[in-house]
């Protein structure tokens, strides 16, 4: 039996300006799982649920094994969050951060917090106040990885970030992440960071759960093709072929993205008469924006 680190079941609550409806939404132990949506398409209401903060209107959250928000107490001990709005003691050293955490949860590792603070090319001795942004950012992480927390919930961790801090912080994360199985929720809108580090794919938007499914299997059923249009088409002949998600003509030539990439997909096209010219794997960001146009 397959064993989850969360599980969220019929999630329905209501805001004066925002709804979310039967949202149901799991994750396997051991997995990471990328949270993708624009700035209030609901991830953050479904992180704040996750950790307890708010009680849906109706629906079941279970966390490790415990029923939120009625056991969150004993939940958090074992989840691990990261912001991009996390603050730390700036008149203080990263090690007083270090001892300070040490002191509140008794499973934090010393020789793990000793080993990312290499890997994250930090100084304990250092004042929070001397660090750059992209520092900043990794000394949030390892207080929270430190703790060895069973679920790791990172909420826009890399907001703020400039390109190169960015890439460096993902791929420090992603190797971190493989030496050491750990369940993640992932939660960001861009999408570069998502594809990078996650085992599944959820996208978000206005408060409705578009798509949930595995990375690769998600990424490998969307396409674009190219493809040239015989000069005596008309518009509706152009604009019915099945499992097509959008289809715009440019004069003779025509794009076509769908999300049953196959090859019955493109004998559809052949008899809807589309000769397919080149076809393309389309990126999360491409994917994301195209679901969300059709969703809206």
């Amino acid at each position: 039996m397959q064993q989850f680190a969360f599980e969220m079941r019929d999630i329905s609550i209501r805001y004066p300006h925002f709804v979310m409806e039967n949202i149901s939404l799991s994750l396997p132990k051991g997995q990471v799982m990328g949270l993708v949506g624009v700035n209030g398409a609901g991830k953050s209401t479904t992180i704040r649920m996750l950790m307890g903060l708010v009680k849906p209107d109706a629906g079941q959250i279970n966390v490790l094994g415990y029923q939120l928000p009625a056991q969150q107490v004993q939940a958090k001990y074992d989840i691990g969050f990261a912001s991009d709005d996390m603050r730390l003691y700036k008149s203080q050293t990263l090690q007083w951060h270090m001892d300070f955490i040490r002191s509140v949860y008794p499973q934090f590792d010393p020789a793990y917090a000793k080993e990312l603070l290499q890997r994250f090319e930090l100084i304990g001795e250092q004042k929070i106040k001397g660090l750059s942004h992209g520092q900043r950012v990794k000394a949030c992480l390892l207080l929270v990885l430190a703790r060895r927390p069973k679920l790791l919930v990172l909420d826009e961790p890399t907001t703020g970030l400039d390109p190169v801090a960015r890439d460096e912080v993902i791929s420090e994360l992603a190797e971190i992440l493989r030496d050491d199985e750990r369940s993640v929720l992932f939660s960001s809108h861009n999408t570069h960071d998502i594809e990078k580090l996650s085992d599944q794919i959820a996208f978000l938007d206005r408060g409705k759960l578009l798509a949930l499914q595995d990375k690769e299997t998600y990424l490998d059923s969307w396409s674009r093709f190219r493809c040239q249009l015989p000069a005596n088409a008309n518009a509706d002949a152009t604009m019915s072929v099945a499992g097509a998600v959008s289809i715009k003509r440019h004069g003779q030539l025509a794009e076509v993205i769908t999300d049953q990439n196959s090859a019955g997909f493109v004998a559809q096209l052949a008899q809807a008469g589309f000769q397919v010219l080149e076809q393309h794997r389309m990126s999360l960001e491409e994917i994301f924006v195209a679901n969300v146009k059709r969703s809206r």
